[in-house]
């Protein structure tokens, strides 16, 4: 990579499509003023942001490192600095960056920063990354062989991400990887936020317009009123989780959502697991959503259509505040089986788009189109 010249610092924010390209896009509005601040030679710095998709999440960190070192060498940029929304591994370990001083470069895993306050969280990581990145390198000077690791974000007593091994041959001289049962939850939150679970609801707008229809019936059954006054509590609990649970796993079969490992190394394996419990938790929170929602209309709508004195003498107890939120709980139970039902009306694309997207595959189809190649082993 070439150095620029008249105090002017290159940084390129290579990002995957959807979240890293949005996180990257907004940090260009804000990254060269934070920089220049920070910087103690008062140096200049210019934000590319280019949507590529770089990386598949089968791929190992040194074929990505070499791959952004491949992209940069061929533009006119200083530092390279990689976002994806992809988890990926590292001798084990579920790796947060990746940094090579000699070539400028870094590989930020987003999962890894956790699922509450990531635009904060991944400015941070950058910010720290490119800092790191501009000091003897970016004048051109040769970087001294141990440079400090990184501070901040990356060194917090509570934060668990600390220094890994790196290999003697990788383009890497530095990385951070997330450790422990801590870091394994980090992680998985980090992917259901990237997995968007909100989008979820209008993906199953079919599901939820059978459901609505289902609940709006059960509403006007005397029999429905009878069975949901004699319910117990646990009961419907029970019933809830019961039913959210059968959407939950009607929509990850019949949508072909579980991920079966295509190898039988423990890296694979790993994968594997983090993929199934983010769409598992992406799934379940969208259902989530649905229910309360149902939960609200039949209350409105129960409101609106139940009368009193009918209700009294088909239950033999007046309708009040309690018996409401009785019945509009068990109607939507009720009402969430027939979702589930109506959800296989919904094309497998609506599904996949709103709770597990195929974007690993298609980097990984792009990559291999574009560049002729395949992830190494």
């Amino acid at each position: 990579m070439t150095v620029s010249s008249q105090g002017v610092t290159v940084v390129a924010l290579l990002a995957d499509p959807d979240v890293p390209t949005e996180i990257a896009q907004r940090l260009a509005q804000t990254l060269p003023a934070r920089l220049a601040d920070k910087f103690p030679q008062g140096r200049r710095f210019d934000i590319e942001v280019v949507s590529e998709p770089f990386t598949a999440g089968a791929e190992d960190p040194p074929t990505l490192m070499r791959r952004i070192l491949e992209r940069g060498s061929a533009e006119n940029w200083d530092i390279v600095v990689a976002l994806t929304d992809l988890p990926l591994h590292s001798h084990g370990h579920r790796l947060a960056v990746n940094l090579s001083h000699e070539h400028g470069l870094a590989l930020l895993s987003l999962p890894s920063l956790g699922g509450l306050r990531l635009q904060t969280r991944a400015r941070s990581a950058v910010e720290e990354a490119v800092l790191g990145l501009a000091g003897p390198g970016a004048t051109g000077a040769e970087v001294p062989p141990q440079s400090p690791p990184l501070r901040g974000l990356y060194a917090r007593r509570f934060t668990p991400i600390r220094q890994g091994p790196v290999g003697v041959d990788e383009t890497a001289d530095l990385r951070y990887v997330v450790s422990g049962p801590r870091g394994y939850l980090r992680v998985l939150v980090g992917m259901v936020r990237a997995n968007r679970p909100w989008r979820l609801v209008p993906g199953l707008s079919k599901a939820l317009a059978a459901a609505l229809a289902t609940g709006a019936i059960a509403t006007l059954d005397s029999d429905i009123w009878s069975l949901a006054e004699a319910l117990s509590v646990p009961r419907l609990v029970i019933a809830m989780v019961g039913s959210v649970g059968l959407m939950i796993g009607w929509l990850i079969v019949d949508g072909e959502l579980w991920d079966r490992s295509a190898g039988h190394s423990p890296e694979a394996k790993q994968k594997a697991r983090l993929y199934n419990a983010s769409t598992v938790l992406t799934v379940g929170i969208g259902v989530l959503v649905c229910y309360v929602g149902l939960m609200v209309i039949n209350v409105v709508w129960g409101l609106f259509i139940l009368n009193d004195r009918v209700f009294a003498s088909a239950t033999k107890t007046p309708l009040d505040a309690a018996e409401y939120w009785t019945l509009s709980w068990f109607v939507s139970s009720v009402a969430t089986v027939g979702g589930a039902l109506g959800s296989g009306l919904e094309s497998d694309e609506a599904i996949r788009a709103a709770a597990y997207s195929k974007r690993e595959q298609e980097r990984l189809q792009t990559l291999q189109v574009d560049h002729g190649d395949q992830p190494s082993n």
